[in-house]
């Protein structure tokens, strides 16, 4: 399979940990203009913006999945049975809606214009979710709209214009920094020293440093397309079958059902593709899996053969109660 530009640099930055001096210089003036961009923040040359509900950021420092998306799902219904009124925002990826004003999304929306991981987030969550480019404008209107007294934005650790109170980094524990440098060279969107100054650095299957939190993405039941019928994935077990994915990490998603021993013709899309009947069309019924971010988009022509495997992020008995702790440190204390 050919691969896009995007993936072949992913594949560059995650797989050879040599890089020619030559190329070096490019991440040095990247890393220079961050650290121009942080000081302009800090300096209020560049506006941040205070919203009246606390801001939890559950973000990281590469490019590429690591596991976010459910950890913002599994942090708002956790702070939903406490009794809180949460609501998630995110920047929209992948979604065509306006620039300047945020949209409010439910299981039903366009991910063509809210993007597909917004409509995961409004499906699993029971939340309101907004997304805008401009997340303080999102995060502002499910205060205003749905009263919502604590924020968990997905993604946004590098958007300096939304002020937070906690901030979470999630790592993929296989692939962790790759070869070290910062974009373009590797996949860095800051330096490692960046984990000093966030509260919380959480690992998605793999091992620990000092201060790390484990966190395990677990799915084990598929949910078909069209019926909505649902199976264990262990009863496809043995069974050849196809699996697609346009997520950030395709080969985390294709080793999971290979682990339960599925028997799988994989392919990856770019993250974020726009999936087309063509996409799936390998007219040899075979069952074919997909993520649930993909999913999304391909509900208006599914056939039966084809499944989604739902993913929960299963995270260390300690972390809530600390994060929970830490909310109200931080907004009573």
């Amino acid at each position: 399979m050919k691969k896009t530009v995007s993936r072949w640099f992913e594949d560059a930055w995650y797989q050879e940990m040599y890089v020619t001096p030559w190329f070096t210089p490019l991440a040095m003036l990247y890393v220079d203009a961050l650290r121009v961009r942080r000081f302009a923040y800090r300096l209020g040359l560049r506006k941040t913006h205070k919203l009246s509900a606390p801001v939890i950021i559950v973000g990281n420092l590469t490019v590429g999945g690591t596991g976010k998306t459910p950890l913002t799902i599994a942090i708002a219904e956790y702070l939903l049975a406490q009794g809180y009124r949460p609501g998630i925002i995110a920047r929209g990826y992948g979604g065509s809606s306006d620039d300047t004003a945020p949209v409010a999304v439910d299981a039903d929306a366009d991910p063509a214009l809210v993007g597909d991981e917004a409509v995961v987030l409004a499906r699993r969550s029971a939340c309101p979710v907004a997304v805008c480019p401009d997340r303080p404008a999102a995060g502002r209107l499910l205060i205003e709209q749905h009263g919502c007294n604590v924020i968990v934005c997905d993604d946004g650790l590098q958007h300096l214009a939304l002020a937070r109170d906690i901030e979470i980094v999630v790592i993929d524990g296989k692939r962790r920094f790759g070869n070290g440098y910062c974009l373009p060279v590797g996949p860095l969107r800051e330096p490692p020293e960046r984990l000093r100054s966030v509260d919380f650095v959480v690992v998605n299957d793999g091992e620990l440093n000092d201060g790390e939190i484990a966190m395990r993405c677990v799915g084990d039941t598929l949910v078909n397309l069209v019926s909505g019928e649902r199976k264990p994935l262990a009863a496809m077990k043995g069974t050849r079958c196809r699996a697609i994915a346009g997520i950030g990490n395709p080969g985390r998603f294709f080793d999971h059902l290979a682990a339960a021993g599925l028997d799988c013709d994989t392919k990856a899309f770019a993250d974020h593709h726009g999936f087309t009947a063509g996409d799936m069309a390998f007219n040899d019924g075979l069952p074919l899996i997909m993520t649930e971010k993909d999913a999304v988009k391909c509900r208006a022509f599914a056939q039966p053969h084809h499944w989604f495997l739902p993913i929960d992020a299963r995270v260390d008995d300690g972390f809530f109660p600390s994060l929970l702790n830490l909310l109200k440190t931080r907004t009573h204390g």
